[in-house]
This record gives C-alpha cells, structure tokens and sequence, in this order.
C-alpha cells in the first residue's frame, strides 16, 4: 500500500454528462438535444448550433490539471460515443492528455445510462485490482453516481467530484469528500450569458391599416437614414482605435490551454511559443496550489512538482534556465520570489 505521501489518483470523465451540462448551462435548459448538437455535420459550415457548441466549448485540460493537484494521474478514462461529431471534435485534446478513450456503443437509440453503469463497473473493479490508487475523480454530476461515491469511500479512496453548475446533484456533492464546480477551477474564465450571441431581434410587419403616403414617408427617412450612417462611416473608421489586447494574463492562460489541449508537439513550437506556453503553466499550477492550500506563499519545489504532473515535458533547461529559480526570476511580471533559509517561497502577484 502507497504512504500517504504517495497519492495516485484514478480520473472518470462521463463525457456526455459534462459535455450536454456546460451546452445548457450557457444556452438554456434542454438546448442541446434541441439545438441537434450531437449531429453537428463535420464539414465546419458555419450555422447556429456550431457557434453555440463553440461558446460551450469545455476545457478538459482544467480539468485535468485539477484532478493531478491531489497526487499522480496513474489511470484516466472518457466515456463516449466517439463517432458522434461532437464528442469527437474532443478526441485530440483528450489523447493529447493521454486519457483513455472507452467506447460506448449505442447499444440503444439514446444510450441511456450506457455511461454511468460502465464508469461504475470499472472504478469498483480498478479498486479491487489495483489497490494503491488513493483518490477517485469523477467528473459528472448525475445523482446516479451518488451510490459510486459512497462505495469508493467505503473501500478507502478520497472521492473527488467535479460537474457544472446547475447540473449537478447535491447529494452527489455531499457523497463526495471534496467537490468542485467547474466555472471554479484556476484557469477556467467563467462565459458570462450576456457575451453570448444574442438571438436576432424579430421585426413585425407593418399593421394593415398603414397608409401609402406614411409607407413613402417611412422610405425616404430610412434613406436619408442610411445616406447619413454612409458619409458618417468613414470618419467613424478614421476615429476607431485598434481593439486592445487582452490583458497579460489572459493570454497567458489562453495559450496555456491551447498548448496543451492541441498536440504537445515541442519540437513544432519555437523558442517564444515554449516559453510562453511554460509561462502559462506556472501561473497555471500557482493558481490551483493557491485554491487549495489558501497559502500566500508556496515553496518553489511544490510548484515545479505540480507543473511536471501537469505537463511532465516541462523542464527549465531546456529554455535556457540552470535552475528552476532563474526560469521564475525571468518572470517576476507574473511572480514574487523570497527566500526563507534554504527554502524559496513563491507567490502570484495578482492572487
């Protein structure tokens, strides 16, 4: 059996689960199924349903990065149908994470809890067979998974759970030793609802009892309307100033999450994409340290260990650094570094 020191956790993704809450989070109760989302053609035409799908989008690598703050990711499995369009726009991401994919055929026209009793089978069955696994991350919120939760306990396993606000069971929550809602994990920008596509505005047809004189009357004002926008345009496009950049650390987190959902590939990213890929995953690690320790300051080997459990390519040589202290002194935009003894503390500047 592992010390308490030695923590390996087991990660359960029920795909469909997070997928289908984060969709009607954004857009309405039940607005996945009728937004036909599952059958998104895979030709990329534009239409509703894909920029509605895009606005959902669920970053799975958070998610990850969360679920290996509590000790070594030794097993990781996604439930899905894969050959759904919309589950497999993920797969990338997912392998590039080195998660499991386990297929889930649909054995019945709407694959009712084809997921659930699957996921179940295998975390009762990796408990018994493969007994140093100390915590179990399900990433769901269905209250069918609340009997899981309390078995896993039972048999010894921290039980960690994540799902999406408003879709997740608060008696799966209390079954749980720790839950954690996703808007809340460190890297995830929460979508406010009113950033979203509005729906376009419906325009009522004139009323019968309009006459032909107020019909021509309402034409030359729009006329005169639009000649005015037109000579006011050019000028409007003299005065407007270039959109500003999104703040340092936004995009520090941006390019975090796009590293490592797409493919990983160090050898195709130049020297300025590594270093701001490594960049955005200190200040990633910092922020889930900080979450759950409370802690001001973190001891700099704590956060290097987070960081190659996150993404065990990291390492400081490799971007022209002799130690772990020069890679964050590079960085004191992002960091404040100290010295206690022997020991150096760190701390985000802006958390």
């Amino acid at each position: 059996m592992p010390t308490d020191l030695e923590t390996r956790v087991a990660v359960y993704i029920d795909f469909d689960n997070i997928l289908i809450s984060r969709y009607d989070q954004l857009h309405g109760r039940g607005a996945f199924h009728a937004d036909k989302v599952r059958t998104l053609p895979t030709d990329g035409r534009e239409s509703k349903a894909r920029t509605r799908f895009q606005q959902a989008t669920v970053d799975l690598g958070a998610i990850i990065d969360y679920a290996s703050s509590f000790g070594s990711i030794v097993l990781s499995r996604a439930y899905a149908d894969w050959s759904v369009p919309a589950h497999a726009a993920y797969r990338d991401q997912l392998l590039a994470r080195a998660v499991d994919l386990v297929q889930m055929f649909p054995t019945t026209r709407a694959l009712k809890n084809g997921a659930d009793i699957r996921l179940a089978v295998d975390v009762v069955e990796d408990l018994f067979r493969l007994d140093d696994i100390t915590h179990v991350v399900i990433v769901a919120g269905d209250s069918d998974y609340i009997a899981l939760a309390q078995r896993a306990k039972r048999l010894g396993s921290y039980v960690v759970g994540i799902g999406v606000a408003g879709s997740t069971s608060k008696s799966l929550a209390a079954a749980c030793d720790e839950f954690a809602d996703y808007d809340a994990l460190p890297g995830i920008e929460p979508v406010q609802i009113d950033e979203l596509e509005p729906e376009p505005e419906a325009t009522s047809a004139p009323a019968k009892s309009e006459t032909k004189s107020s019909r021509r009357g309402s034409s030359k004002t729009a006329k005169a309307a639009a000649a005015a926008d037109a000579s006011a345009e050019p000028q409007a496009e003299a005065e407007a100033e270039p959109e500003p950049e999104a703040p340092p650390a936004r995009r520090r987190r941006r390019a975090t999450s796009e590293s490592v959902a797409a493919t990983q590939d160090e050898v195709a990213m130049s020297a300025d994409q590594r270093g701001d890929a490594a960049t955005g995953l200190l200040e990633r690690a910092m922020r889930i340290l900080h979450q759950k320790t409370d802690d001001e300051w973190l001891h700099a080997n704590v956060v290097k260990e987070q960081m190659k459990r996150m993404d065990p390519v990291f390492n400081e040589k490799s971007l022209g650094h002799k130690t772990f202290s020069d890679f964050v002194t590079a960085r004191e935009s992002l960091v404040d570094m100290r010295e206690e003894g022997q020991a150096r503390l760190l701390q985000l500047k802006d958390a």
